[in-house]
């Protein structure tokens, strides 16, 4: 098994659902072609998944930007028992490989998800994304309708364009920024900011959100998605989006903001919008229950 497929442990967790999602954590070679010019590559893919309910369209759970699938260890198991459901580490994040002739983009990123769907799913899903995994989310149900039955929203990336600062990460700026998002008392503010109780960002949560900085070029795939400028102002093609939204955004979401949810309502036709009161940018893992009980009763 090459490292990259390693079984993944970490003694600093804490929480019996970090330790448990860690210790379901698989990998699959998903064959995709990531450009028209080049040959099929293979990324070994790491993704958990149970089967509870195959009568449902099965879930799958998209991360943030710079996390993994360990940031769905709260709601995972709460979905799990009652519907099939999958997490997966988009490409140049989380424990999924980071082969080095890659470049990664939002481009990229789909033609990986898509590959993902082909070998694994198969038939339409709810597609179901937090943060920069809903902006993920949209691409791929615009470019994808045909496997995307619904579309959940947590606190989602995507109605404003991304950051520009990452196209002039150039050498050795994007390596002091990568160091600079990798000290922990930097990650800790970023985490505590993004909660409406800042005492959930726990030592536990901590080692959650850094386990995957470890992995083989983390730092270079990092610099090469921020400098690709990231996800786009998906704005001007919300209105083509015709597949049942559910948005949920967190009534005190410190990083976005609230006014953006209603924007996404105005601009997705029948969407529906769910205020989650007492929650930051991160829904489900400060209300995962309240999350799940949402997505559960939305994606039947």
């Amino acid at each position: 098994m090459p490292d990259s497929m390693a079984p993944l442990f970490s003694d600093q967790l804490t929480e019996p659902t970090s330790m448990a999602l860690l210790a379901q954590i698989q990998w699959q070679p998903i064959l995709t072609t990531l450009s028209t010019a080049a040959p099929p590559i293979t990324i070994a893919t790491t993704y958990v998944h149970t089967l509870a309910n195959p009568h449902h369209p099965p879930l799958l759970l998209l991360h943030g930007f710079d996390s993994s699938v360990l940031e769905f260890r709260r709601l995972f198991p709460l979905l799990a028992c009652e519907q099939e459901t999958w997490a997966l580490d988009l490409l140049g994040f989380g424990f999924t490989e980071r082969p080095p002739s890659l470049s990664f983009n939002p481009e990229a990123i789909k033609a990986h998800l898509y590959g993902f769907w082909q070998a694994l799913i198969q038939r339409p899903m709810t597609l179901v994304g937090a943060s920069m995994g809903g902006a993920a989310a949209i691409d791929f149900a615009l470019s994808y309708p045909q496997a995307v039955a619904k579309l959940v929203l947590i606190d989602s990336a995507g109605f404003t364009p991304g950051p520009v600062l990452g196209k002039f990460l150039v050498p050795p700026l994007g390596y002091l920024a990568t160091e600079f998002l990798r000290h922990p008392r930097v990650r800790q503010g970023i985490s505590a900011s993004a909660y409406h109780d800042p005492s959930l960002a726990s030592q536990d949560a901590q080692h959650c959100s850094a386990l995957h900085l470890g992995q083989p070029g983390w730092r270079q795939a990092l610099i090469s998605f921020t400098q690709s400028g990231g996800y786009p102002s998906l704005q001007p093609r919300l209105p083509q989006l015709q597949t049942p939204t559910l948005i949920l955004w967190g009534q005190s979401d410190r990083i976005l903001g609230t006014a953006v949810a209603q924007s996404f309502q105005g601009a997705i036709a029948g969407s529906q919008l769910v205020w989650i009161p007492d929650c930051g940018h991160l829904p489900h893992l400060e209300k995962p229950q309240f999350t799940a009980e949402q997505i559960l009763a939305f994606g039947r």
